[in-house]
């Protein structure tokens, strides 16, 4: 038996509301995310969407993370469009080898059971 465990997430970001301080500059919230600049631009990795009651929605992968990410929000082809409300945490995980990454995420979508992922799916 193979054993698969996936590491600590290198970055983990929720809705929230901005607090500011005197001298703070106010960060636009993309769709309810102020931290979304925070993700990684130039490596890959998996990512997995949580609602608020911490129930795994989605995971993906890809090679620039955050660009991936942003069409999960802003493309009409995504599997995620009409869900996107739902998403309250994003968990990021940078993976530079495309095998790995291929094998994390088919193991995260059949382990914690993803909601609305459709391919891969072997429970």
């Amino acid at each position: 038996m193979i054993k698969i465990e996936l590491p600590k997430p290198d970055l983990v970001i929720r809705q929230r509301e901005q607090v500011l301080k005197p001298g703070d500059v106010e960060i636009p919230p993309f769709h309810g995310f102020i931290d979304f600049h925070k993700i990684t631009r130039e490596k890959g990795g998996i990512f997995l969407f949580y609602n608020e009651k911490n129930e795994l929605l989605f995971v993906g992968k890809a090679r620039k993370i955050r660009q991936r990410i942003k069409k999960h929000f802003e493309d009409n082809v995504s599997p995620m469009k009409k869900y996107r409300d739902e998403i309250f945490k994003i968990e990021v995980y940078e993976i530079d080898d495309p095998m790995e990454r291929e094998i994390y995420e088919t193991y995260a979508i059949n382990t914690f059971r993803a909601k609305y992922n459709l391919d891969k799916v072997f429970y």
